[in-house]
């Protein structure tokens, strides 16, 4: 982190010096595409920045797809919210966290029958921002082909945004992404003992 400048006129010249670098990458930056952003890391909050997005773009008028791995009939808050809008398709793997099911070959039945929707919206030009919630899971357990996975997400509609979430997200997956941010964990309530609260986790 930068020093803090205490003298006046040194901090205003620094701020206009990173005005003008700002500037002039936002001028450079004119190109207008999909987007791929991929949210990793062990902390709290990636799906919950995916939904804002959703949120974002549902603001717009946008259609958006969204496809939960690993979320089983787990009923949360965002799933009722979001269900009730219009320009939105939601869907859940049915089978629920691996460590539930503890059946393998269930498990990647479950995962094929999951990424088969969301090839469904990746291949269809008229999804704005297709939202692949902890689809990492899949590929570390190798319940998908990540090459198959991979070539599917390079091949998606030019226009589309893409935003995958999940934690250890491969090498490949970084490599591909546009925007990638990594979610650091500094605390956590539920190691204190504090369970999963209403509107916050659900």
């Amino acid at each position: 982190m930068a020093k803090t400048i205490k003298d006046p006129e040194q901090h205003k010249k620094r701020m206009q010096a990173i005005k003008s670098h700002v500037d002039k990458r936002i001028a450079k930056a004119q190109e207008d595409k999909g987007t791929f952003v991929l949210l990793t890391g062990n902390g709290k909050g990636k799906s919950s920045s995916a939904l804002g997005m959703v949120a974002r773009a549902l603001g717009h008028g946008m259609k958006v797809g969204v496809v939960q791995f690993l979320k089983g009939e787990w009923n949360t808050g965002e799933i009722d919210f979001f269900k009730q809008q219009q320009g939105i398709r939601w869907e859940i793997m049915p089978a629920g966290f691996t460590w539930e099911t503890q059946n393998r070959e269930s498990d990647i039945a479950s995962s094929q029958q999951a990424w088969t929707q969301a090839i469904e919206m990746l291949t269809d030009p008229s999804f704005d921002l297709v939202v692949l919630d902890e689809l990492t899971y899949l590929l570390h357990y190798e319940y998908l082909n990540e090459d198959a996975v991979i070539e599917v997400l390079m091949q998606r509609p030019e226009n589309q945004h893409l935003v995958v979430t999940g934690r250890g997200a491969s090498e490949a997956l970084v490599a591909l992404a546009d925007t990638v941010s990594e979610i650091k964990e500094v605390k956590h309530a539920f190691k204190i003992g504090i369970k999963a609260q209403k509107g916050l986790e659900f």
